[in-house]
């Protein structure tokens, strides 16, 4: 049975890319737009804020299609380290409690599309 759904690893990796990338272009989207309505709007942008905006929206976008995907995937992954101890760590040892889960996550997701590359359906795989 599991060798039947290694034939589909691919498409697997693929739906994780898109799935996760599709998330993170919202968090993107929420700082730059406030799509979706944030409960504190973050106001000016000219700042760390706005850095991370246009890593998720940029970032995120570029994963979504496959493009660049294990550079874009390690630099997204050491900025999900980042923000985690920059932006949640201080406010509580545990994740749960300092809302930092989403950022480890995402972290191990994009360091594991670093290794693994893009899979099916990525603009990387056009000359293969």
């Amino acid at each position: 049975m599991f060798d039947r759904l290694s034939a589909c690893q691919p498409q697997a990796l693929a739906v994780l890319r898109i799935v996760s990338s599709l998330l993170f272009i919202e968090h993107g989207t929420q700082k730059f737009f406030n799509f979706p309505p944030a409960e504190q709007p973050f106001g000016d942008l000219m700042n760390l804020i706005g850095l991370a905006g246009a890593l998720e929206v940029v970032g995120g976008i570029l994963l979504l299609v496959g493009l660049f995907t294990r550079p874009v995937a390690f630099v997204l992954c050491g900025f999900m380290a980042v923000a985690y101890f920059m932006a949640h760590a201080p406010q509580s040892f545990f994740p749960v409690n300092n809302r930092g889960d989403a950022a480890i996550l995402f972290c191990f997701v994009f360091l594991y599309l670093t290794a693994a590359g893009p899979g099916a359906f990525a603009l990387d795989n056009r000359n293969r």
